[in-house]
C-alpha cells in the first residue's frame, strides 16, 4: 500500500476533479502491474495497472489507494468490473470512496463476486495524499496550501515591502515541485502589481506543470483601475473554466473573496504564495489546510510580518496546528503545519 500511495503521488495537481489514486498487483510475492490516475482524470489507476498484467492478474492481490468505482462514465469503465473480469482474488483499501456514486458499493460489489477485501490500510495516508478530493467532497473546496517565507525573527519581509529573496536556492527549488503539485496558484493583487510574477515551475523536467493562475481582487474585472494589471487584461477571466492541466499557466483567472475558491473549476489542491495580507485573509476565513514556512537562517528587523487573522483571545489559538514534518533545504528549515479539524 505504500508502493500504491507513492504512485498516486504522482498524480497529485493533475487529476481533479478526480482523485490522485495509487494501484499495485501483486502475485506470488511479484509486482506485475503498477497504475496511477492519468491528467484530467482517466483512466484511473486501477485500468492503468490492469493494462499491464494481462492474464495474469487472475488470482492476484490488489492494492488501491480508493475504493474501485462502480459507476460506468462515457470516460472509461467501472474499475469494480475490471477487476472482477480479471479475476483477482483479494482487493486491499486504504479508503472508502465519499463519492456518492460509490461509496460502498464498488466494495459491495466485489464482495458479492466473491473477492476478498481489506479496508482502512494506512488510512490517515491516504487521506494526506487525496486532501484535494476528499476537501472538495466533504467541504466543496479546494484544499489549500498556504506557503511563506519567513526570516528567523519572524519577517516576510523587509518594512520596505522586499522579500526577495529571504529563503536560498534550495528552499526555492522545493516552493517550485510544489507549484508542480497544485492545479492552481494565487497571489494578492498587491503582489501581481509589484512583481508581475510568472508563477511558473522552474525545475528540470516540470516545466510543463505549471499551476493556473489566481489573482485575488476587489475588482474582479479585468482593466478596471485597481484590477488586474492591463498587460494581462486580454486573458484573465474570472476564473476561466476552459483551464485544464498542461496548459502551462497561460491563463489568469481572478476572485474577489477568498471564498471564492469554491467557484475555480477543475482545481482541487490550491496554493496560496503571495503576499502577507493575502495570507492572513485566508487564515481569517479559516480556508487554510496546510502551512508550508520556509525558515531563513537571517535575521530583518523591524520587517512586516502577518497582518491581523482575527485572533481575538490567544486560547483559542491553540490546538488549531499540528506540525507534520521538518525538512532542511541548505541553511533554511521547513516546517509542515496541518489544520486541526474535527
Amino acid at each position: 500500500m505504500a508502493a500504491a500511495l507513492a504512485l498516486a503521488e504522482r498524480g497529485r495537481g493533475r487529476t481533479a476533479p478526480n482523485p490522485n489514486v495509487g494501484c499495485v498487483i501483486v502475485r506470488d510475492g511479484r509486482v506485475i502491474g503498477r497504475g496511477w490516475t492519468q491528467p484530467g482524470g482517466r483512466p484511473h489507476a486501477e485500468a492503468m495497472a490492469l493494462a499491464k498484467t494481462g492474464a495474469a492478474a487472475r488470482g492476484a492481490t490488489v492494492y488501491t489507494t480508493l475504493e474501485p468505482c462502480v459507476h460506468v462514465s462515457s470516460r472509461g469503465p467501472a474499475c469494480a468490473d475490471l477487476l472482477i473480469t480479471a479475476g483477482v482474488t483479494r482487493v486491499v483499501v486504504a479508503l472508502v470512496d465519499p463519492d456518492v456514486r460509490t461509496d460502498g458499493s464498488g466494495i459491495a460489489r466485489l464482495q458479492a463476486a466473491g473477492i476478498d477485501v481489506a479496508t482502512d490500510m494506512l488510512a490517515g495516508a491516504a487521506r494526506r495524499s487525496m486532501g484535494g478530493f476528499l476537501t472538495r467532497q466533504k467541504l466543496g473546496r479546494p484544499f489549500v496550501t498556504l506557503k511563506l517565507a519567513l526570516s528567523a525573527d519572524g519577517a516576510v519581509a523587509m518594512a520596505s515591502g522586499t522579500s526577495k529573496w529571504i529563503t536560498g536556492p534550495e528552499a526555492r527549488a522545493h516552493a517550485h515541485l510544489e507549484r508542480a503539485r497544485h492545479e492552481a496558484i494565487l497571489v494578492g493583487r498587491g503582489t501581481m502589481e509589484a512583481d508581475v510574477p510568472t508563477l511558473d515551475v522552474r525545475l528540470p523536467g516540470l516545466q510543463d506543470r505549471a499551476p493556473q493562475r489566481i489573482v485575488l481582487s476587489t475588482s474582479r474585472h479585468p482593466g478596471e483601475s485597481g484590477g488586474i494589471p492591463a498587460m494581462e487584461a486580454e486573458r484573465a477571466p474570472l476564473a476561466d473554466p476552459s483551464f485544464r492541466w498542461g496548459d502551462g499557466g497561460a491563463a489568469w483567472g481572478s476572485i474577489a473573496r477568498p471564498a471564492d475558491i469554491a467557484t475555480l473549476a477543475g482545481v482541487d489542491h490550491l496554493l496560496v504564495e503571495g503576499g502577507a495580507q493575502t495570507a492572513a485573509s485566508f487564515l481569517h476565513d479559516d480556508l487554510v489546510d496546510r502551512m508550508l514556512f520556509y525558515r531563513a537562517s537571517i535575521l530583518i528587523g523591524g520587517g512586516r510580518t502577518l497582518p491581523d487573522i482575527g485572533l481575538t483571545d490567544l486560547a483559542a489559538a491553540h490546538g488549531r496546528w499540528s506540525l507534520h514534518d521538518t525538512r532542511r533545504f541548505g541553511s533554511d528549515r521547513l516546517d509542515i503545519y496541518e489544520r486541526t479539524r474535527s
